[in-house]
């Protein structure tokens, strides 16, 4: 035997490579559309949008994004084209971004953040299927919360470039065109990951193979609970234009604190992640309790609260993005989780856009409403969630209390 050959990699190596490609590749990819995102209210404003036109936007883009996931992972699942799948959505999330340097009214400019939030939705269960593969090595919170952590270093990098090129005065639309540059990256990295990890389900830790069947009662009500969440989470994109409108925040600012809450949310995915691999979903109540306090700093409060209430709802968002992916990693079989991701983000989606449409027309009317009804349906969410625990597996694949 020849001593000087290189050893093959682990299965756990591996694994980790494959999560911190897929994760540099969504870094790039936040960089393009969160740097757009923390300054589109604003922008939709200069295109004499209004506060309920906004929050309709946000949310119709939401909506569609997110209902096309159901389909994707359906699709990718029966066909096992994941990576097809995968590509085709980063395509059409990522370009449709620079697209906004050229829209000249809102109308036009709404269509291309639909455009954009329908590519995200169409890669976005085939990619978390694919990762929910390699996390099978390393523990399912673990493997989300790093990729979210790459993935928010991207959402913080984005909008201080735009905020930067907004203090030299070049405005929103080379802004927008100077974010091609992470989107030809995310691109080139997506493609190196096709050509190292072909088939990433080759990476599974305790492959089964399993008759389709209807997904458990947990998994329905840990849907409930998640939207409830949903409904009541205001996007980013009212906060923006709340702080433009009011002057609160100097426009100039507004993308800085959309990056401290991606610095907020890439903690607390961490953090979160591991904690639910050691906990299980009962992390969501905290994570809740402080998402739920967003709204309230935000609209109610002055300068000083509006930065506390933003650093809450990037808690929020850290833990959408892990524990919640995580979870129904662990939920679902290997291979009915494109279809469980895509369901779920689905339903999630419509709570969304019905909750963003309903926060944008109260802004219109009563701020007060506004904050008291994300409050409350934030909360009435965790004890939803926390129920759902009680037969469900473990990321690591040992059983919950009630399942043996």
């Amino acid at each position: 035997m020849n001593s000087n050959l290189p050893e093959a990699p682990s299965a756990n190596g591996r694994a980790i490579r494959f999560i911190i490609l897929l994760g540099v590749v969504s870094l790039f990819g936040d960089m393009t559309y969160e740097g757009a995102r923390s300054i589109v209210g604003p922008y939709l404003a200069t295109l004499g949008a209004s506060g309920a036109a906004v929050g309709v936007i946000a949310g119709l883009g939401e909506l569609i994004g997110y209902g096309v996931r159901w389909a994707s992972g359906y699709v990718g699942d029966r066909t096992g084209r994941y990576w097809t799948v995968t590509i085709i959505g980063y395509l059409l999330n990522l370009f449709a971004v620079p697209l906004l340097a050229l829209a000249g009214s809102w109308g036009s400019a709404a269509a291309l953040i639909v455009a954009e939030r329908t590519g995200r939705g169409l890669r976005t269960p085939t990619r978390d299927a694919m990762l929910s593969h390699a996390a099978t090595q390393t523990g399912a919170g673990w493997a989300f919360g790093l990729h979210e952590a790459l993935d928010t270093t991207g959402a913080i990098l984005g909008p201080l470039a735009v905020s930067g090129a907004l203090a030299l005065g070049l405005g929103y639309r080379i802004s927008f065109a100077m974010l091609l540059v992470p989107a030809l990256l995310s691109i080139a990295v997506l493609l190196i990951a096709r050509f190292h990890f072909p088939s990433p389900r080759d990476l599974e830790a305790r492959e089964t193979i399993e008759s389709p069947r209807a997904f458990s009662a947990n998994f329905w009500t840990y849907v409930a609970g998640a939207a409830f969440v949903a409904e009541g989470f205001v996007d980013f994109s009212l906060i923006a234009f709340h702080f433009s409108k009011t002057t609160l925040v100097p426009e100039t600012w507004i993308p800085v604190l959309y990056a401290a809450a991606m610095t907020s949310a890439a903690v607390a995915a961490i953090s979160l992640g591991r904690l639910f691999d050691r906990f299980g979903i009962r992390v969501m109540a905290p994570a809740t309790l402080i998402s739920a306090l967003s709204a309230p700093l935000v609209f109610l409060g002055g300068p000083v609260a509006a930065v506390f209430g933003v650093l809450c709802w990037g808690v929020g968002m850290g833990a959408q993005e892990s524990v919640m992916r995580a979870a129904i990693a662990s939920m679902a079989p290997a291979n009915q989780r494109g279809a469980a991701f895509g369901l779920f983000h689905m339903i999630f989606g419509v709570a969304w856009f019905a909750g963003s449409a309903l926060l944008g027309v109260l802004y219109d009317y009563s701020i007060p409403a506004l904050a008291a009804v994300s409050l409350v349906l934030q909360l009435a969410g965790a004890p939803i969630l926390i129920l759902s625990q009680r037969s469900s597996a473990t990321s690591d694949g040992r059983t919950r209390e009630g399942s043996q």
